[in-house]
């Protein structure tokens, strides 16, 4: 009886230990004030982990389409042009055109990588300080979308065009505009499939990447190295 009392007192004393360590261990994670060097290589690291999170998830095949937060749908100034083609019953027609347009994003979004990881490292200190302690919870793919987009944008539009002509999207779009347009008393609707579509696949892209980054500012759990619970944990003492 007595080896029984001796073995729980011992298996709740290590119990207790341990979460007294790991409690005093998050702590000090939370308190030390991390150097410039630190502060720069977390957020670089955060950086890294969001868009390769980002990137892979998008550029998959159903990454945009089966995404109702960014799916890809027509154009909003002729959103009548598919409204009145589906009320005539050219619903196939309308959704070979959706379902292109998202595979041109999904493809696109494959090039992001390099172009983010460029941009990432050109951070430095103060913008890595200014993201770190700002109330912006999107603040540092805010920082990403003032660096990128004009390279993405540029890197994007030459594979979405061939991706929407392989696609056959563009042929889609001729043809909804073909049927539209012969609807009596109707106002044509031109639009740029190519710069809508890389509009649009940016705008997800980056809707992504500000979910990951709320992940790690916000839930501990999503701080999966050391230097990123040190960095993120102080930010957390700043608030």
């Amino acid at each position: 009886m007595k080896k029984l009392c001796l073995l729980i007192g011992l298996g709740l004393t290590l119990t207790f230990c341990k979460a007294g360590g790991e409690w005093i261990s998050k702590t000090l994670q939370q308190s030390e004030k991390p150097t410039e060097v630190e502060t720069v290589q977390g957020l670089k690291e955060a950086l890294s982990i969001g868009t390769k999170k980002s990137v892979s998830q998008l550029s998959k095949a159903g990454g945009f389409y089966s995404n109702p937060s960014i799916k890809l749908l027509f154009p909003s100034e002729a959103s009548k042009v598919e409204n009145s083609l589906r009320k005539l019953g050219f619903n196939k027609l309308c959704d070979d055109t959706i379902l292109s347009l998202n595979r041109a994003a999904e493809y696109a979004s494959k090039e992001a990588s390099g172009i983010f990881l460029q941009a990432i490292k050109k951070m430095s200190f103060a913008d890595a300080w200014d993201i770190l302690l700002s109330q912006n919870s999107h603040a540092a793919t805010q920082y990403l979308e003032r660096s990128s987009t004009q390279a993405l944008t540029q890197a994007f539009s030459p594979i979405i065009k061939k991706s929407l002509d392989q696609a056959h999207a563009t042929k889609y779009w001729s043809d909804v505009m073909t049927q539209y347009n012969r609807i009596p008393l109707v106002q044509p609707v031109q639009t740029d499939l190519v710069s809508f579509t890389n509009q649009k696949a940016l705008e997800g892209l980056f809707f992504s990447l500000s979910k990951e980054e709320e992940k790690i500012r916000n839930q501990f759990s999503f701080r999966s190295t050391a230097l990123l619970k040190k960095v993120f944990g102080y930010a957390d003492k700043q608030k």
